[in-house]
């Protein structure tokens, strides 16, 4: 099997050590009633196009969409079954934005064959003028992985060996890859990607994550950590790589937020504040060591989330500025 790709290489990244960006997952596309707004499920392309610009407007970094191929139907009742393809997704929304990064949070790639996924990836960011991020995750579902006729068992093992395979066909135009799973040399994938290389973000909070960050990652997409869970998951990470954290593209999932005054019921759990409030709650996630904060304002249509991603490019940004570098 290839080497680890994160041996002999420092990782990638795209955000300066001492400075943090804002992200979001967009609306629309993933219609889990875990997660998203009531309007969302009668939304469509004009609403998922109106934010993503608003968010590239605002300054943020990147723009998100999930990954699920097929759900089970025992599972559609929260999940839902409405899961836009992530690739076809954010193809669409490069032609109609110029800036921000276009992430995936995060692709199920052992779903797919490495060759496929990579060539999707470099397509995409040769279009998009360099602006894709990877992110990996080893997916949940297990009766998604039967419909798709791959082995449930062993996934993480197959995610490593398909980050190494999708690195390996992004950096060589004619790859070679001797793997457990996949095997392939003397073929060629082009157009190549803009970017020298793209950044691979690996998804999940689990040791066995944290530890494929250390070996394989740019930078890292939690789930469901909190803040005063990060210096445990960090040190975990620092021992895995023997590098300092800093050295990756740390991120952190900011709880629901509502930026001024709201005049409905926003929830228990949505931080609600001034600009200043909430750049204060962010900070604390880029003084514990992440450089990237993915936050999801609430909102009751697209054009009340349009209107916090404008607050946010004019009263949250500045603010956070004023404590620390932004990247967008």
């Amino acid at each position: 099997m290839s080497a680890p790709a994160a041996v002999g290489r420092a990782p990638v990244s795209i955000v300066p050590a001492g400075a943090v960006g804002l992200g979001i997952q967009l609306p629309v596309q993933a219609r889990s009633r875990l997660f998203a707004e009531d309007w969302e499920h009668t939304a469509g392309v004009e609403e998922l196009v109106a934010v993503a610009r608003a968010a590239e407007d605002a300054g943020l970094l990147y723009v998100g969409v999930c990954d699920h191929v097929a759900v089970p139907t025992d599972r559609a009742e929260t999940m839902g079954t409405t899961w836009f393809d992530p690739w076809s997704t954010l193809a669409y929304l490069a032609a109609v934005t110029t800036r921000v990064r276009l992430l995936t949070h995060v692709a199920v790639v052992a779903l797919r064959h490495p060759l496929q996924t990579a060539k999707t990836v470099a397509t995409l960011d040769h279009l998009s003028g360099g602006r894709v991020i990877l992110g990996v995750g080893a997916g949940h579902v297990e009766e998604e992985f039967a419909a798709l006729d791959v082995p449930f068992a062993g996934r993480g093992a197959r995610l490593d060996e398909a980050i190494d395979a999708i690195r390996a066909a992004l950096t060589d135009e004619v790859p070679t890859h001797e793997g457990e799973v996949w095997r392939f040399s003397g073929v060629g994938v082009a157009p190549r990607p803009v970017q020298a290389a793209v950044p691979i973000w690996v998804g999940g909070s689990s040791p066995a994550a944290l530890r494929r960050v250390a070996a394989r990652g740019d930078g890292w997409l939690p789930q469901g950590t909190r803040l005063s869970a990060l210096p445990d998951q960090l040190a975990v990470l620092a021992e895995a790589s023997g590098r300092e954290p800093a050295s990756y593209d740390l991120g952190a999932t900011a709880p629901p937020m509502y930026l001024g005054a709201p005049s409905w019921d926003v929830g228990p759990h949505t931080r609600v504040g001034s600009a200043d409030e909430l750049a204060e709650r962010i900070d604390r996630y880029a003084a514990a060591g992440c450089r990237h904060v993915q936050v999801r304002f609430r909102s009751r249509d697209a054009s009340e989330l349009v209107d916090q991603l404008a607050r946010a490019g004019d009263e949250l940004l500045p603010a956070l500025r004023e404590r620390r570098p932004v990247t967008s």
